[in-house]
């Protein structure tokens, strides 16, 4: 699971080679409120620049350190996860980014204030392990806080170092910075963060506009809480992301937390749910489990080009849902090419037949599609007037409706 740190968590993302982009993530709600709360700014402006620098045309995809391992990583660990990512194939679906979260330093800056990377977990330093992550053609991440230290409160934060830190990161060619919320000394949010999209601009690593801090919003958001690797907490988190779908499109993403997939607390059926729901809401596909060790069934789910496709349709429209009848849900969203994407999710304990028709999914009744099934990789030709299915208890199954 990941961490719950104050009302915002903000996450600079993507210091490319030739682009320096800082992603914001905020999450809309307090310390002890599960629902979410109404946006404080109108993303829709912002995303307009971020569109006009071609930046986050599709939602990231990589994996995270922290809801498998939290502070138990090393340079090994790491390494090794580049090399799984590579050995495989995830890696050629598009997960680029390997991302170190907290506790990669230690506790103090060295006489000249900057990072020092933990001697006893990272020893040959962060700039060789960013080189060998390049070598495998992937992309580095890192972590800091706009406080003075940390969530774990074991290494320092980045407040009134980021024109420091900024350049320490692109020296080091850092590819991708998380940028948290934790011990910000009650400073405000619009205070805190601009230093560091500011640093993040000139650091020598890019040229183009990152996204500003007019609206305290980059290219991607927290909508919910953070998740847990259980069904209650998954479910809850996608229908909270779901009322934040029209802010959502190319240049700017709902992200309701990262991928449990895998991490053994929930079932392969399950896991197929959340996959599938976050693929269609466009959400980042962060893999957060220890994909070195991990099994087949996981593989699998997360190697599904078909539902992977969805995800990065060009189109850049967040699925939602649009039929709910008790435990029973439709959820869909349009796709490029006159396209449709079609989730029917049995979110109850017995199975059950879930139809969604034409009128459901804004087609004309007259409409004749053909049906793909994006898990069993089968064909419906020439279906008319609806989609039905029998889905077992907390499973779902995807299609992707193409009009003929």
């Amino acid at each position: 699971m990941t961490r719950f740190t104050d009302n915002i968590n903000i996450w600079g993302h993507n210091l490319l080679l030739n682009v320096i982009l800082l992603c914001i993530f905020i999450i809309f709600f307090n310390g002890t409120s599960t629902h979410a709360r109404r946006p404080i700014h109108d993303h829709s402006l912002l995303r307009k620049r971020l569109l006009e620098n071609g930046l986050a045309r599709s939602p990231q995809m990589g994996w995270s350190s922290w809801n498998h391992f939290q502070c138990n990583i090393d340079e090994k660990l790491i390494k090794e996860t580049a090399d799984a990512m590579v050995s495989t194939g995830l890696s050629s679906l598009g997960y680029e980014y390997i991302n170190l979260d907290d506790c990669w330093a230690e506790l103090n800056r060295d006489s000249q204030g900057n990072f020092v990377a933990k001697g006893s977990t990272f020893p040959s330093g962060i700039k060789a392990l960013a080189d060998y992550v390049h070598g495998k053609g992937l992309k580095l991440g890192i972590y800091s806080s706009a406080g003075t230290q940390t969530c774990s409160n074991q290494m320092p934060g980045s407040l009134g170092h980021e024109e420091q830190d900024a350049k320490t990161f692109a020296s080091w060619g850092i590819d991708y910075l998380k940028y948290d919320n934790c011990n910000n000394n009650n400073i405000s949010s619009k205070e805190r963060y601009p230093p560091m999209a500011k640093a993040l601009q000139s650091s020598g690593r890019g040229q183009e506009d990152p996204a500003t801090w007019a609206k305290s919003v980059g290219n991607s958001w927290r909508t919910t809480g953070d998740i847990s690797d259980n069904w209650d907490s998954m479910t809850t988190l996608a229908d909270l992301n779901d009322k934040w779908a029209s802010y959502a499109g190319p240049g700017g993403w709902n992200d309701p937390d990262m991928l449990e997939v895998g991490n053994g607390g929930m079932s392969t059926k399950e896991y197929g749910s959340h996959f599938s729901i976050w693929a269609l809401v466009k959400a980042p596909l962060v893999i957060g489990c220890d994909i070195r060790s991990m099994n087949s069934e996981t593989l699998e789910l997360l190697s599904n080009k078909e539902v992977i496709a969805v995800n990065q349709d060009s189109l850049g429209v967040q699925g939602k849902k649009i039929k709910k009848d008790g435990d029973l849900e439709v959820w869909g969203g349009p796709l490029s090419g006159n396209r449709v994407a079609v989730v029917l999710w049995n979110r109850g304990s017995t199975e059950a037949t879930i139809t969604a028709y034409w009128s459901d999914l804004g087609l004309s009744s007259t409409t004749v599609v053909d049906a793909h099934d994006l898990w069993k990789h089968s064909t419906h030709d020439s279906v008319k007037e609806r989609i039905s299915g029998n889905v077992a208890p907390h499973d779902c199954k995807m299609y992707v409706l193409s009009p003929k």
